[in-house]
């Protein structure tokens, strides 16, 4: 029905019909054309931002003929996908959209009953209702969406980059797109003419000038800035003259009757021309409508950079240094060279040689991703702890660059690195070695003498069996080579001796009281030397959690031997966990006080009562304990014998006679090691008596070897006696570990046997460390059976007695019986308040995680109960 008026029913849809069919129009034109108009979007953008000026004028040319060709090719390749849509087709478009489809009852004609007057009435009364409906039609909006024919979204990209272009482009710059045809610019009605524009390096963040809008003959550029210029017209009615540029780039007109002629001048040119702003100066355009400017060249001036603040120690040996720069138009990056200041070096001990040639470090400093960078402060942390220069005085320069290339430099910052401290005195003493080593490779004997000196006492020095082991190791490997210590060895020796000394200073002690002791010892050191205050409140936690679990330990204890009135038991004093707490809290005060000479003395009396409070071993007695603690028994002995047998290995790998063996007693102590065992370890008895016998030979190697098969074979005897955790996930793991202890031991055998003393102390290291493993989790499993013979029989848990008036490892006094509480009067005002008090401290004191397990256990009950 194109062309015609819509029947009478269809009157009241001409305008519905009508906006579909122009959506249908937009519709069609989208999917045909859309390659297209991406193309032309695209193609301004690249011209607002001046992509024809970057290269030489053919390239530009090229670039333009090509998108000349695409543009017909998706023109063509439009037409031919385009479909003119008609009247019908909005028609049909607006029935679809509506139920029982309308339009097309309206439109259709009676076939059959045309002489029957019902029938006549029925057609007229659908056509009714046909036409009511179709009065309720309302346009459909066109489909747009163009997924399914472009995949990539490349018409978004265009998009993207045509409104980037009406943000920070010029489409003046477009029209320099009409100078790329050949006689285009010639052709011009209005005569000469010229176009230049300004383009001030990105860095800077200033905007491009189009120079024929600025008519101020003064103008200030940054150096760096690009200028561009396009001369139009015949040849020689224009020219450019300047002095602010070093090295002009003319090109040839694009004219085709243009001709090269050289400039009368040097700095006279024709056609197109790339010039960069170096220094101030004047630009002119010569001729018909020409213009001149004095140009001041603004500099990039170099960035700053100064040292801002002292630098600061982190717990962990971290340093920070911050600084503070700026720049004019920001900086780019900075970093810091650090050299050694060897006039305030003091040249004593392993630093009086002349050290090694050690290149200065250079460590770049990272800058704030967010902000301006004009002005900012940095913030620089590392570590150096392993470095040589740590912990000595050291020159640090800072620079700075920006994107122009020009650097800044601080003035020489004297300071002392900082590096991890060790307060334990052997792990400072083998940091020590391990500075002088690296030092100069010359002091590698003078470290050796040192280091036997240190090791040759280890008595209640050296609480870190494993590492005692590996230094000694680690000694000989450096006494075979301190002659001719290679570059590679010295830094595999330093890393091992880095190693130890973490295992000494940080090492994972088994005992909770010697944990205990060590983070006290810890704590006292860096009290003494003055240590920093993030140092002091990490060893003030590493106390803390040390103590946690010294206090738990003692309820196990007293959980594991509850029938045993002394089985363990605290002297001396007494305390809370609130009154510790509190002592701890004041020792904090004092230390962020700087009353260092009041800390030491707390600390010197939380030291003896921690030491008044140390577990008394029960069971000291013969033939005490349970079938399973007479095991864990034997594996202690077994443990201290592996520990006798591994100093006497140590002592032969380094030629000391061992106590005894010049009278020919080698192995006599094994005999009274044994008889000290008594009735509850027949095997110790046995091996001394084997051992002494060994010991009245001469071959040292064997006699050590038939000790190690000696211990294995007690081992063998306990793994097949009766050991606490049978078929228990602990149990089961203990096992294992007494495995893995047995396997190391029979290495040893046969490393002794073979006279490899270096290879055997590493194996009963690893057998005496399983042995540890074992005992553990042994013992966590023969306090699981304890407590789950307790439970069955219906009783309360026991926390033992800590002294003999009956209070508990924490100090608390146990109620009579069926009744919590104690003989003391603790109501002193208001009954009620003072109960809801205590309720509300034992509901807060049930949220703290950190509490051991069966005092959390014990307030839960008591929570029940009231």
């Amino acid at each position: 029905m194109t062309g015609k008026t819509p029947e009478p029913p269809l009157q009241s849809l001409v305008w519905p019909m009508r906006l579909t069919l122009a959506g249908l129009w937009a519709e069609r034109l989208a999917r045909a054309f859309w390659p297209l108009w991406s193309l032309v979007l695209i193609t301004l953008a690249a011209l607002a931002f001046g992509l024809q000026d970057l290269g030489p004028l053919r390239y530009a040319q090229a670039a333009g003929a090509v998108l000349g060709l695409a543009a017909l090719a998706l023109l063509a390749l439009g037409l031919k996908r385009f479909r003119k849509p008609t009247a019908m087709d909005a028609l049909d478009r607006l029935d679809a959209t509506m139920p029982g489809r309308p339009i097309a009852a309206l439109r259709d004609t009676q076939a059959i009953g045309l002489g029957d007057p019902a029938s006549l009435a029925v057609w007229r009364a659908h056509r009714e209702r046909m036409a009511e409906r179709a009065a309720g039609a309302r346009p459909v909006q066109p489909d747009l969406r163009l997924s399914s024919r472009d995949r990539f979204s490349l018409r978004y990209v265009a998009l993207t980059a045509f409104v980037m272009a009406a943000l920070f482009g010029s489409f003046w710059k477009a029209g320099t797109g009409a100078g790329l045809t050949p006689g285009a610019a010639v052709a011009m009605p209005g005569g000469p003419s010229w176009e230049a524009w300004a383009q001030p390096p990105a860095y800077t963040g200033k905007p491009s000038l189009y120079l024929n809008d600025i008519t101020d003959p003064k103008l200030d550029l940054p150096t760096g800035t690009r200028l561009q210029i396009r001369l139009y017209g015949p040849e020689g009615d224009l020219s450019v003259t300047q002095t602010i540029a070093d090295v002009p780039k003319p090109e040839p007109a694009p004219a085709p009757d243009a001709k090269a002629t050289p400039a009368a001048v040097p700095n006279a040119m024709k056609g197109v021309y790339d010039l960069t702003v170096t220094r101030s100066g004047d630009l002119a355009i010569d001729g018909p409508g020409g213009r001149e400017w004095q140009i001041t060249a603004l500099p990039d001036a170099a960035p700053t950079v100064e040292v801002s603040g002292d630098m600061t120690r982190e717990a962990d040996g971290r340093f920070k240094q911050s600084i503070k720069a700026s720049d004019d138009y920001g900086v780019t990056a900075a970093h810091v060279t650090i050299a050694l200041d060897m006039a305030r070096v003091d040249r004593r001990h392993g630093l009086k040689v002349d050290p090694e040639a050690v290149e200065p470090v250079v460590l770049d400093i990272p800058l704030p991703r967010k902000g301006k960078r004009t002005e900012l402060t940095a913030t620089l942390v590392d570590d150096l702890s392993k470095h040589v220069f740590a912990n000595l005085p050291v020159t640090m320069t800072f620079t700075v660059a920006d994107a122009g290339g020009n650097e800044g430099s601080s003035a020489p910052y004297n300071v002392t690195l900082h590096g991890k401290r060790f307060f334990d005195p052997l792990a400072a003493a083998l940091i020590e070695m391990r500075r002088d080593i690296l030092w100069n490779r010359v002091n590698a004997p003078r470290a050796v003498e040192l280091l036997k000196a240190v090791t040759n006492r280890p008595e209640g020095f050296i609480r870190h069996d494993r590492a005692f082991l590996h230094l000694r190791v680690l000694m000989r490997s450096l006494e075979a080579q301190e002659a001719a210590l290679t570059t590679e060895s010295r830094d595999k020796i330093a890393e091992e001796l880095w190693k130890i000394a973490l295992m000494v200073e940080e090492g994972n002690l088994q005992d909770a009281f010697d944990r205990l002791q060590r983070a006290q010892d810890r704590l006292d050191e860096a009290i003494k030397n003055g240590a920093s205050p993030e140092e002091i409140d990490q060893l003030m936690k590493e106390m803390q959690q040390a103590l946690n679990d010294y206090m738990r330990e003692l309820a196990e204890e007293s959980q594991r031997n509850p029938d045993q009135q002394q089985s363990q038991m605290m002297q001396g004093q007494m305390m809370s966990g609130d009154q510790l707490k509190e002592m701890l809290d004041k020792l904090q005060q004092l230390m962020e006080e700087g009353k260092t000479a009041e800390a030491a003395e707390l600390m010197e009396q939380l030291r003896q009562l921690m030491q008044n409070m140390q577990v008394v071993q029960g069971q000291q007695g013969q033939g005490q304990g349970g079938p399973g603690q007479k095991g864990m028994q034997g594996l202690g002995d077994t443990l201290r014998d592996q520990q006798d047998l591994s100093d006497d290995a140590f002592r032969d790998l380094q030629g000391v006679p061992r106590p005894g063996q010049e009278q020919g007693q080698d192995q006599g102590q094994g005999q009274e090691q044994g008889q000290d065992q008594g009735q509850g370890n027949q095997q110790g008895d046995q091996f001394g008596q084997d051992q002494t016998d060994q010991g009245q030979g001469d071959g040292d190697q064997g006699s050590l070897s038939d000790r190690q098969r000696g211990l294995r074979e007690r081992l063998n005897q306990l793994q097949s006696g009766d050991l606490p955790g049978d078929g228990s996930e602990k149990g089961e793991a203990g096992r294992r570990d007494l495995d893995r202890a047995g396997r190391a031991m029979e290495e040893a055998e046969n490393a002794l046997r073979d006279g490899d003393l270096s290879g055997a102390l590493d194996r009963q290291a690893e057998a005496m460390e399983a042995l540890r493993d074992g005992m553990q989790n042994l013992g966590e499993a023969l306090a699981d059976e304890q407590r789950q013979n307790r439970d069955g029989q219906g009783g309360e848990r026991d926390y033992g007695s800590a002294d003999p008036n009956g209070t508990d490892p924490l100090g608390r006094r146990p109620g009579e019986t069926a009744r919590i509480g104690s003989d003391q009067n603790m109501v002193q005002n208001d009954p009620d308040t003072r109960a809801q008090e205590l309720l509300d401290e034992i509901r807060r004191r049930s949220g703290e995680l950190t509490r051991p397990l069966e005092e959390l256990d014990y307030l839960k009950r008591l929570l029940q109960m009231f």
